[in-house]
Order: structure tokens, then sequence, then C-alpha cells
């Protein structure tokens, strides 16, 4: 694999962990489950089963561990734009309500 393999929650690298993922692996930082459809190089929202491989089952949960034989680990997985929007939320959470970390 060319390119860093990171979480598709958090982004953090999981260059630490052994390859091929096993089901029970989890990120180091946020602790997901990483054996996911999410994390799979056939995954994409925008076809029907949101997966590009016909002969996979389909997984009704793509963000939970599963036993798909067609998972392989994408470097792509990690979606910067929904991070962004995430840590704006959460800004502004912060700023309406307080800061939980600073108590």
């Amino acid at each position: 694999m060319s390119e860093e393999l990171v979480c598709f929650r958090c982004g953090e690298s999981l260059a630490q962990l052994t390859l091929p993922l096993s089901r029970r692996d989890q990120c180091p930082q946020c602790s997901v489950d990483l054996h996911v459809c999410k994390m799979c190089t056939h995954f994409d929202k925008h076809v029907p089963r949101q997966c590009r491989e016909d002969g996979a089952e389909d997984v009704t949960e793509k963000e939970r561990p599963n036993y798909c034989d067609w998972f392989v680990p994408g470097s792509a997985a990690f979606d910067t734009q929904r991070k962004s929007e995430a840590d704006a939320a959460r800004s502004a959470l912060d700023a309406l309500f307080g800061d939980p970390d600073e108590t």
C-alpha cells in the first residue's frame, strides 16, 4: 500500500497495526472498529448497497465489524471534509454551552 492507512473516523495513523486487519482491530485513538465497510476500498456511498464489489454480501450497518471476504482497507477512507464539519459543529456547541473539557 503506497499511502498511509488512517482511521476512517478520526484520521489517526494505523501504521502500527499489522495487515491484514482483523475483525477485532480498533483505532488506537478513537477505539472505533476498523474491519468495517466504511474502511474498505470497495465502499462507495454513491452506488446501490454502497459497495462496488458485486460478489459481496449486503451489509446494512456500514460502521459495524463484519466478516466480508472482499474487505480491503483503503487509505482514502478518512473524509477530511466530514471531519472539518464535525469540528466546526463541536466548536459551535462549545461556544454555546462551554467546553466540557475545561471544567
